[in-house]
């Protein structure tokens, strides 16, 4: 596991709403965390952030991951987002300072 998605683990999995109250995954076999399906676009979109604005990076997630997730119609209707269901969606500003805390050796 890279140190990013294990710096994430620990630092997200225990808020999680589709976490059990010991920070355990509650998503089963069939479902997927966007999180861990999609590490390597996030930290690459956080990596090529050149300004401090966050906005600019949600922009960039939407753009490289959001538009290629399994759970978006084709006119671009997520119905995770549309019950604040999708992990990556809910954290993203909390993992972009888990990134950035990670750079920096913080965590």
């Amino acid at each position: 596991m890279n140190k990013y998605l294990k710096a994430i683990k620990t630092h997200v999995c225990g808020i999680c709403c589709d976490s059990d109250e010991k920070g355990r995954c509650k998503l089963t076999t069939e479902e997927v965390c966007a999180i861990e399906l999609y590490v390597d676009d996030i930290v690459e979109i956080i990596h090529s952030n050149t300004d401090e604005n966050y906005d600019t990076v949600y922009s960039k997630l939407k753009e490289k991951v959001c538009k290629n997730c399994k759970t978006r119609t084709e006119d671009g209707y997520c119905y995770l987002k549309e019950d604040a269901n999708c992990s990556l969606e809910r954290y993203f500003y909390l993992i972009i300072e888990i990134v950035n805390k990670v750079d920096l050796g913080k965590i």
